[in-house]
């Protein structure tokens, strides 16, 4: 009987763990370890963050779901991996050995790199777990019992933009209901080259879209823009030119602010000689399998993906939820072929589809493949993104509750692709 060790129980982890147990069988054993003893669904923290959802309604505990699949669970962070040894310890001291290691952790926060960021121990706010969304909201509320100047954006070297662009609208969604918005100046800061760079070089007409986007509502941005210091109520912000040169520095007044920081890797992952990049993320080759060590793989936010380019401030690559999905499948079928004694042959399709909610409206776009150039190269929006990601929601939540270990990223956003393509032909301009 072969042990498989799925590190982190997120959008990567649990699809993980039910399919490999849905295509392994009983006769082998799978594991699953998470810090956290429950299961979040990470796109729906914006709307947290305003007041639209509440923890229960996007957070369920791990452990019965599992358990009814036959899956065991530890919620225990790990402290150290013996890749050598194919050994894990975990905080409390017990130790796991394994025959096969999926890595999907996602990633450490690394607000450090700019002083002052980041809820715990500067002056913004995060979304980018549910602690965190909760406690923007806590913010939230405070903006609107004095209202006054917001920033939302993203720190030098982040790489998920979507999060940002989509609390910056919704926010701007809520201000208006509460007739609240002509008294919050409201200001997108961002290392991105461009608005709707995305991390991706843009996405069809992206840039377009998402700058008429702003200027309805009337969002202000700063591009190319390294954020230096933050101090309360005050962030610093060096403005570049495409040649790498401040050409102006800001300080900006914020009453409420949400910025998304730069990724690194995990400290237990990152400590294990030869399996990372120097920022600590999981090197893997096509079929997601570390080159030093075969038996461990990995999967999502974790693993190292080069930029698509050089930016005058350094901006990441988004891995989407469809590419992670994708990115498990692969690792699965790959572990089932091995332990059938053949080589992998699986590769996880590195295409970013998504959808992002902008309160009242949304976004979806397709890259595919996700660098330039590009088979697909797909952006729209409307009012459907809206409802389709509310749907989308509901429809993963409940996935992870039932353990279904079907893939479900590419055949619903695909079919909404072929709805907006569809509806274009028939009613073009709606």
């Amino acid at each position: 009987m072969a042990h498989i060790v799925i590190v982190g129980a997120g959008l990567g982890g649990m699809p993980a763990a039910y399919e490999a147990k849905a295509l392994l069988g009983t006769e082998h054993r799978v594991s699953v370890i998470n810090a956290s003893p429950d299961f979040q669904f990470v796109p729906s923290n914006p709307w947290l963050a305003v007041g639209w959802r509440k923890r229960e309604q996007i957070c369920f505990p791990i452990r019965p779901h599992l358990a009814s699949k036959g899956i065991d669970f530890y919620d225990q962070a790990v402290r150290e991996i013996d890749a050598q040894g194919k050994r894990l310890t975990l905080v409390d001291g017990r130790t796991l050995v394994y025959d096969w290691l999926i890595i999907t952790t996602g990633p450490q926060l690394a607000f450090s790199d700019v002083p002052g960021a980041g809820p715990e121990q500067g002056y913004t706010q995060s979304i980018c777990n549910i602690d965190h969304a909760e406690t923007c909201h806590e913010d939230f509320k405070r903006l609107c019992a004095d209202p006054g100047p917001v920033i939302v954006g993203a720190l030098p070297g982040a790489s998920c933009f979507g999060p940002a662009y989509e609390y910056a609208m919704i926010l701007d969604t809520e201000l208006r209901r509460r007739k609240l918005r002509s008294k919050v100046p409201l200001t997108y800061v961002t290392p991105e080259p461009y608005i709707g760079h995305l991390g991706l070089d843009g996405v069809g007409d992206s840039k377009g879209i998402m700058e008429h986007e702003f200027r309805e509502q009337g969002i202000r941005w700063i591009t190319n823009a390294r954020t230096t210091r933050i101090e309360a109520g005050v962030m610093h912000v060096e403005e570049l030119d495409m040649q790498g040169q401040v050409i102006k520095t800001h300080e900006l007044p914020f009453r409420h602010s949400m910025m998304l920081p730069a990724f690194k890797g995990v400290d237990a992952v990152a400590a294990v000689p030869g399996l990372c990049n120097p920022r600590g993320f999981v090197i893997v080759d096509a079929f997601q399998r570390s080159p030093t060590y075969p038996s461990i793989y990995s999967a999502g936010v974790c693993i190292a993906i080069a930029p698509v380019g050089p930016t005058p401030v350094p901006c990441g690559v988004p891995k989407t939820g469809y590419m992670i999905e994708s990115m498990v499948t692969a690792i699965v079928h790959n572990i089932a072929e091995e332990l059938a004694g053949r080589q992998p042959s699986h590769k996880g399709s590195w295409q970013a589809l998504c959808l992002a909610d902008f309160g009242r409206t949304g976004a979806m776009f397709a890259a595919i493949p996700q660098i330039p150039p590009r088979d697909t190269n797909w952006f729209a929006s409307g009012r459907w993104v809206h409802y389709a990601k509310i749907a989308f929601e509901k429809y993963f939540i409940r996935k992870m509750k039932n353990g279904n270990s079907e893939p479900v990223y590419e055949k619903y956003v695909m079919k909404l692709i072929g709805f907006k393509r569809l509806q274009d032909k028939i009613m073009p301009g709606r």
